[in-house]
C-alpha cells in the first residue's frame, strides 16, 4: 500500500496561541489532516507547532524534521504534537529532507528561513532536481516580495519559471490547490 501523500508545510517559528497566525496554522494543520494527508514540518515552535496541533488533534500523522545544528543554535525541544521525529545534524540537510520526503510544499508568512526554504525549494524544481507541482504561498505578504522580484529582477528569471510557484489568499483555498494537484480533484 503507498503512503499517505506528505505536504511540507514552511513557516515562521515566532507565532504564538491566541495570535491569528498561530490559528491560521492551527486551521491549516487540521485542513491537511481531515484531507487524509501527512503534515511535514521543521518541528519545532510557531508555525511549525500550530500545524502540527491542528493536524494532530484532527487525527492525522505528523512528522517534525528537526536537526542538532538548530537546538545548538537555539536550545528548544520538538513540539509535542509529532508523531514521527526525522532526525538530522546540519539545518541544511534537515531544509532538504522536507523536500525530498514530501509530495507538496506550502509556505506560510516567515523570515529568513522561510524564504529561504522556498528559494531552495523552488530553485530545485527549476534545475528538475524536484519533481513537485508547484510551491502554495499563502498571504498577500509572499506575494508582494515576489512581485517586487518580478517587477526588479525579473530578467533573471525565466517566465516559465513563475509557473513554479502559487500565490493563494488563505489557507482553504491552499488546501483547495493541493487536493487539485494531489488528487486531481
Amino acid at each position: 500500500m503507498d503512503r499517505p501523500k506528505r505536504i511540507t508545510v514552511f513557516g515562521g517559528s515566532t507565532p504564538k496561541p491566541g495570535e491569528p497566525s498561530y490559528q491560521e496554522a492551527y486551521d491549516l494543520g487540521t485542513m491537511i489532516a481531515q484531507a487524509g494527508y501527512t503534515v511535514m514540518t521543521g518541528g519545532y515552535s510557531g508555525t511549525m507547532e500550530a500545524v502540527s496541533q491542528g493536524a494532530n488533534e484532527s487525527g492525522g500523522h505528523v512528522i517534525g524534521v528537526t536537526c542538532y545544528d538548530l537546538e545548538d543554535w537555539r536550545p528548544l525541544p520538538p513540539n509535542r504534537w509529532i508523531h514521527q521525529e526525522m532526525r538530522y545534524k546540519t539545518l541544511r540537510e534537515r531544509m532538504y529532507a522536507l523536500m525530498d520526503h514530501s509530495d507538496l510544499a506550502m509556505a506560510l508568512p516567515g523570515g529568513i528561513g522561510t524564504l529561504a526554504e522556498i528559494a531552495a525549494m523552488w530553485s530545485g524544481m527549476q534545475t528538475g532536481d524536484l519533481k513537485h507541482p508547484p510551491i502554495i504561498l499563502i498571504g498577500a505578504g509572499w506575494e508582494n516580495v515576489f512581485n517586487v522580484m518580478r517587477s526588479d529582477l525579473g530578467a533573471y528569471v525565466h517566465e516559465d519559471y513563475w509557473n513554479l510557484i502559487r500565490f493563494v489568499p488563505d489557507v482553504r483555498t491552499a488546501i483547495s490547490i493541493a487536493n487539485e494537484f494531489l488528487n486531481g480533484v
